[in-house]
């Protein structure tokens, strides 16, 4: 089989492997299936080797990583989404809030593998393993973030259930809010490591691969601002005590600025990033 061919094959299998995790984790969250409990984890990580191996035979293949086009992005992303996800199972040891999260996943893999093509033709820059490490770590930053906040929107979802005293469905599988407390806590610390890595390698690296190279550029004034952002959330939860309800609703708050900031600045402002 050549190399083409299979990553081919992939591109028709990565959609069903998130497929069959989604409705692991789905059946075992509404107990539909008791013996999904024993299955999803592993087939977790099944699925992100395999995601892996795909993003590596990609980039051999094409001689660039995988972050040219938005369906290529969206491979990324899911693989982001896939990763960051598993950092915070294997570290909480909770997997309940899987079937949420890994959704977002399959819906990005299946968009970018009904669309995706196989560039070669490309600008040299966007061959560089560098840049593809920067954007992955920027991307692998915002993806926990984004985690964090579903972490968030689960907490209070499930304090409105306790204070309502509606002890249904979400209250008997959601882990605890302590737990959702310490889920979206090491999410964000995650995010917050990435960004960091991804910052360092733009600022050292970037100035020499751009001659329009600006520290003014929008967009880097929009991630180091984001990254101020959450830098101060983290130590507001270390150094002041801040936590429970109130964290999760600047969570959510900090995450709808960072939505709608980056949009904002992605659609409306260039800079040197746009580059591709």
């Amino acid at each position: 089989m050549s190399l083409t061919a299979l990553i081919d094959f992939f591109v028709v299998v990565m959609p069903l492997l998130y497929a069959v995790l989604v409705i692991l984790y789905g059946v075992a969250f509404f107990g539909i299936f008791p013996q999904a409990e024993r299955l999803k984890s592993l087939f977790l990580l099944g699925t992100v080797a395999a995601h892996l191996v795909y993003i590596a035979l990609r980039t051999a293949a094409f001689e660039h990583p995988p972050i040219t086009t938005v369906f290529e992005i969206m491979t990324m992303l899911a693989a982001c989404i896939s990763i960051a996800y598993t950092y915070i199972e294997l570290r909480t040891r909770v997997s309940n809030t899987g079937f949420f999260i890994l959704l977002l996943a399959f819906v990005f893999q299946t968009a970018s593998s009904l669309f995706i093509k196989n560039l070669t033709e490309i600008a040299p820059l966007l061959r560089s393993r560098l840049l593809g490490f920067h954007v992955s770590t920027a991307l692998l930053g915002y993806t926990a973030i984004c985690l964090s906040a579903v972490f968030g929107f689960l907490y209070l979802m499930l304090y409105h259930e306790i204070k309502s005293s509606r002890f249904g469905v979400i209250y008997n599988r959601l882990p605890n809010l302590e737990m959702l407390e310490t889920m979206n806590h090491k999410s964000e610390l995650f995010g917050f490591v990435m960004l960091t890595v991804a910052i360092s390698v733009g600022l050292v690296w970037l100035p020499r691969a751009f001659s329009s190279f600006t520290y003014w550029d929008p967009k880097l004034i929009g991630t180091i601002f984001i990254w101020c952002l959450y830098a101060a959330g983290i130590a507001a939860k270390r150094k002041l005590g801040w936590q429970g309800r109130k964290m999760m609703i600047i969570s959510l708050v900090a995450f709808g600025f960072v939505f709608l900031s980056m949009t904002v600045i992605n659609l409306y402002m260039s800079g040197f990033h746009t580059f591709h």
